[in-house]
Protein backbone atom coordinates (compact mmCIF):
# COMPACT_ATOMS: atom_id res chain seq x y z
CA UNK A 1 0.00 0.00 0.00
CA UNK A 2 2.56 2.40 0.93
CA UNK A 3 4.55 1.73 -2.81
CA UNK A 4 1.48 1.98 -4.41
CA UNK A 5 0.56 5.15 -2.33
CA UNK A 6 4.50 6.76 -3.18
CA UNK A 7 3.75 5.92 -6.72
CA UNK A 8 0.67 7.84 -6.88
CA UNK A 9 2.25 10.61 -4.74
CA UNK A 10 5.25 10.96 -7.59
CA UNK A 11 2.62 10.93 -10.57
CA UNK A 12 0.73 13.85 -9.03
CA UNK A 13 3.98 15.71 -8.37
CA UNK A 14 5.62 15.29 -12.00
CA UNK A 15 1.78 16.77 -13.33
CA UNK A 16 2.01 19.65 -11.40
CA UNK A 17 5.49 20.85 -12.23
CA UNK A 18 4.70 20.28 -15.76
CA UNK A 19 1.62 22.12 -15.32
CA UNK A 20 3.43 24.86 -13.55
CA UNK A 21 6.44 25.14 -16.39
CA UNK A 22 3.81 25.12 -19.32
CA UNK A 23 2.14 28.46 -17.82
CA UNK A 24 5.51 29.34 -17.36
CA UNK A 25 6.34 28.82 -21.17
CA UNK A 26 2.62 30.04 -22.03
CA UNK A 27 3.35 33.53 -19.75
CA UNK A 28 6.87 33.72 -21.68
CA UNK A 29 5.01 32.87 -25.42
CA UNK A 30 2.11 35.51 -24.05
CA UNK A 31 4.60 38.56 -23.56
CA UNK A 32 6.88 37.69 -26.81
CA UNK A 33 4.06 37.94 -28.62
CA UNK A 34 2.81 41.16 -27.00
CA UNK A 35 5.78 42.62 -28.10
CA UNK A 36 5.52 41.59 -31.71
CA UNK A 37 1.91 42.67 -31.98
CA UNK A 38 2.86 46.02 -30.60
CA UNK A 39 5.48 46.37 -33.14
CA UNK A 40 3.50 45.14 -36.00
CA UNK A 41 0.79 47.71 -35.26
CA UNK A 42 3.35 50.18 -34.66
CA UNK A 43 4.79 49.59 -38.47
CA UNK A 44 1.04 49.25 -39.88
CA UNK A 45 0.10 53.16 -38.17
CA UNK A 46 3.44 54.56 -39.78
CA UNK A 47 2.36 55.82 -42.45
CA UNK A 48 -0.79 56.98 -41.33
CA UNK A 49 1.27 58.80 -38.73
CA UNK A 50 4.79 60.11 -39.80
CA UNK A 51 3.72 59.80 -43.80
CA UNK A 52 6.53 58.73 -45.84
CA UNK A 53 9.44 58.57 -43.02
CA UNK A 54 13.25 59.06 -43.66
CA UNK A 55 15.96 57.96 -40.73
CA UNK A 56 18.89 59.73 -41.19
CA UNK A 57 22.02 59.47 -39.43
CA UNK A 58 25.52 59.85 -38.46
CA UNK A 59 27.40 57.12 -36.74
CA UNK A 60 31.46 56.25 -36.00
CA UNK A 61 31.68 52.72 -34.61
CA UNK A 62 35.28 52.74 -33.66
CA UNK A 63 35.59 49.07 -35.10
CA UNK A 64 34.48 46.47 -37.21
CA UNK A 65 36.08 43.91 -35.01
CA UNK A 66 33.47 42.47 -32.32
CA UNK A 67 36.18 40.72 -30.29
CA UNK A 68 38.95 42.21 -28.23
CA UNK A 69 37.22 45.80 -28.17
CA UNK A 70 39.37 48.73 -26.31
CA UNK A 71 37.20 50.21 -23.88
CA UNK A 72 36.63 53.50 -26.59
CA UNK A 73 35.70 51.18 -28.93
CA UNK A 74 33.08 49.48 -26.31
CA UNK A 75 31.84 53.20 -26.14
CA UNK A 76 31.32 54.04 -29.76
CA UNK A 77 29.61 50.42 -30.40
CA UNK A 78 27.09 48.07 -30.11
CA UNK A 79 27.45 44.11 -30.89
CA UNK A 80 24.58 42.89 -32.31
CA UNK A 81 23.87 39.08 -33.53
CA UNK A 82 28.09 39.23 -34.07
CA UNK A 83 27.98 42.57 -36.20
CA UNK A 84 29.18 45.53 -35.04
CA UNK A 85 27.26 48.72 -35.33
CA UNK A 86 27.78 52.08 -34.16
CA UNK A 87 25.65 53.06 -31.03
CA UNK A 88 23.30 55.70 -33.49
CA UNK A 89 23.32 53.19 -36.01
CA UNK A 90 21.68 50.81 -33.80
CA UNK A 91 19.01 52.95 -32.97
CA UNK A 92 18.60 54.44 -36.83
CA UNK A 93 18.16 50.78 -37.51
CA UNK A 94 15.16 50.02 -34.80
CA UNK A 95 13.37 53.15 -35.90
CA UNK A 96 13.34 52.30 -39.91
CA UNK A 97 12.22 48.49 -38.67
CA UNK A 98 9.28 50.02 -36.49
CA UNK A 99 8.21 52.68 -38.60
CA UNK A 100 8.85 50.83 -42.07
CA UNK A 101 10.66 54.13 -42.96
CA UNK A 102 14.15 54.58 -45.38
CA UNK A 103 16.94 54.93 -44.31
CA UNK A 104 20.02 57.19 -45.05
CA UNK A 105 23.66 57.17 -43.62
CA UNK A 106 25.52 60.37 -43.46
CA UNK A 107 29.18 59.92 -44.17
CA UNK A 108 31.82 62.71 -44.65
CA UNK A 109 33.71 62.51 -48.34
CA UNK A 110 37.11 62.41 -46.57
CA UNK A 111 36.49 59.28 -44.11
CA UNK A 112 37.03 59.96 -40.47
CA UNK A 113 39.91 57.92 -38.50
CA UNK A 114 38.50 54.73 -36.76
CA UNK A 115 42.18 55.22 -34.52
CA UNK A 116 40.22 56.92 -31.09
CA UNK A 117 43.20 59.49 -30.53
CA UNK A 118 43.11 60.83 -34.38
CA UNK A 119 39.47 60.87 -34.02
CA UNK A 120 39.20 63.12 -31.22
CA UNK A 121 41.89 64.92 -32.12
CA UNK A 122 39.99 66.11 -35.42
CA UNK A 123 36.62 66.26 -34.25
CA UNK A 124 37.33 68.55 -31.43
CA UNK A 125 39.71 70.75 -34.34
CA UNK A 126 36.38 70.89 -36.31
CA UNK A 127 34.25 72.02 -33.38
CA UNK A 128 36.71 74.78 -32.51
CA UNK A 129 36.95 75.81 -36.68
CA UNK A 130 33.16 75.58 -36.69
CA UNK A 131 34.15 73.21 -39.56
CA UNK A 132 31.42 71.73 -42.50
CA UNK A 133 33.44 69.06 -43.48
CA UNK A 134 31.85 67.88 -47.15
CA UNK A 135 29.81 65.14 -47.42
CA UNK A 136 29.96 61.93 -49.16
CA UNK A 137 27.26 61.78 -51.28
CA UNK A 138 23.58 63.65 -50.70
CA UNK A 139 19.41 62.20 -50.10
CA UNK A 140 18.36 62.24 -54.05
CA UNK A 141 14.77 62.58 -53.57
CA UNK A 142 14.48 64.71 -49.99
CA UNK A 143 11.32 66.40 -51.41
CA UNK A 144 9.40 62.82 -51.27
CA UNK A 145 9.40 62.84 -47.41
CA UNK A 146 7.37 63.73 -44.64
CA UNK A 147 9.32 63.26 -41.49
CA UNK A 148 13.14 62.90 -41.49
CA UNK A 149 13.94 61.26 -37.76
CA UNK A 150 17.40 62.82 -37.15
CA UNK A 151 20.49 60.93 -35.37
CA UNK A 152 23.74 61.18 -34.36
CA UNK A 153 26.10 61.29 -31.37
CA UNK A 154 26.76 63.85 -28.90
CA UNK A 155 29.99 65.22 -28.75
CA UNK A 156 31.58 67.43 -26.46
CA UNK A 157 28.08 68.87 -25.69
CA UNK A 158 27.14 69.62 -29.66
CA UNK A 159 26.44 67.86 -32.57
CA UNK A 160 29.21 66.37 -34.43
CA UNK A 161 30.48 69.19 -37.24
CA UNK A 162 28.69 66.97 -39.76
CA UNK A 163 25.28 67.50 -39.22
CA UNK A 164 25.78 70.81 -39.68
CA UNK A 165 26.95 69.92 -43.06
CA UNK A 166 23.79 68.18 -43.23
CA UNK A 167 21.47 71.11 -42.83
CA UNK A 168 23.34 73.54 -44.15
CA UNK A 169 23.16 71.31 -47.43
CA UNK A 170 19.68 69.92 -47.16
CA UNK A 171 16.57 71.78 -47.63
CA UNK A 172 14.02 70.63 -44.62
CA UNK A 173 11.65 72.92 -44.91
CA UNK A 174 7.78 71.88 -44.24
CA UNK A 175 9.08 68.80 -42.98
CA UNK A 176 8.40 67.51 -39.67
CA UNK A 177 12.36 66.78 -37.67
CA UNK A 178 12.21 63.77 -34.96
CA UNK A 179 15.92 63.53 -33.03
CA UNK A 180 17.22 60.96 -31.33
CA UNK A 181 20.76 60.60 -30.18
CA UNK A 182 23.09 58.63 -28.03
CA UNK A 183 25.69 60.16 -25.39
CA UNK A 184 27.65 59.00 -22.70
CA UNK A 185 25.64 61.46 -19.85
CA UNK A 186 24.80 64.70 -21.52
CA UNK A 187 21.45 64.09 -23.38
CA UNK A 188 20.85 66.16 -26.10
CA UNK A 189 22.59 68.95 -24.79
CA UNK A 190 21.62 72.28 -26.33
CA UNK A 191 21.35 70.57 -29.87
CA UNK A 192 17.60 71.00 -30.24
CA UNK A 193 17.62 74.26 -29.95
CA UNK A 194 20.67 74.19 -32.66
CA UNK A 195 18.68 72.66 -34.82
CA UNK A 196 15.83 75.00 -34.49
CA UNK A 197 17.86 77.46 -34.97
CA UNK A 198 19.05 75.83 -38.33
CA UNK A 199 16.02 74.84 -39.58
CA UNK A 200 13.37 77.73 -38.99
CA UNK A 201 11.11 76.50 -41.46
CA UNK A 202 10.88 72.99 -40.54
CA UNK A 203 8.73 71.65 -37.27
CA UNK A 204 11.14 70.14 -35.06
CA UNK A 205 9.52 67.74 -32.85
CA UNK A 206 10.55 68.29 -29.36
CA UNK A 207 9.71 64.88 -27.64
CA UNK A 208 13.56 63.56 -28.91
CA UNK A 209 14.51 60.18 -28.14
CA UNK A 210 17.99 60.16 -26.13
CA UNK A 211 19.68 57.33 -25.09
CA UNK A 212 23.23 56.51 -23.11
CA UNK A 213 26.11 54.58 -25.28
CA UNK A 214 25.77 51.85 -21.85
CA UNK A 215 22.24 51.51 -22.57
CA UNK A 216 21.71 51.12 -26.33
CA UNK A 217 22.18 47.35 -26.86
CA UNK A 218 18.76 46.64 -24.77
CA UNK A 219 17.26 49.99 -26.78
CA UNK A 220 14.81 48.30 -28.72
CA UNK A 221 11.53 48.32 -26.40
CA UNK A 222 12.42 51.76 -25.19
CA UNK A 223 12.46 52.82 -28.65
CA UNK A 224 9.32 51.23 -29.50
CA UNK A 225 7.49 53.19 -26.76
CA UNK A 226 8.61 56.43 -27.20
CA UNK A 227 7.15 55.93 -31.41
CA UNK A 228 4.52 54.61 -30.08
CA UNK A 229 3.65 57.48 -27.26
CA UNK A 230 4.97 60.33 -29.90
CA UNK A 231 2.07 62.95 -31.27
CA UNK A 232 3.79 64.92 -34.38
Amino acid sequence: MKKLFGIIATIFTVSVLSACGNTENETQDSSETGKESASSALKAEGTEKFGKALVVYFSMPETDKPENMTEEEENSAVVIDGKVLGNTQYVAQTIRDQVGAEIFRIEPEKPYPTDHEELVDLASKEQEEKARPALKEQVANMDEYDTIFLGYPNWWGDMPMILYSFLDDTDLAGKNIILFNTHGGSGFSSTIDSIKKEESEATVIEEGYSVSRDEVDESKDAVIKWLSDLTI
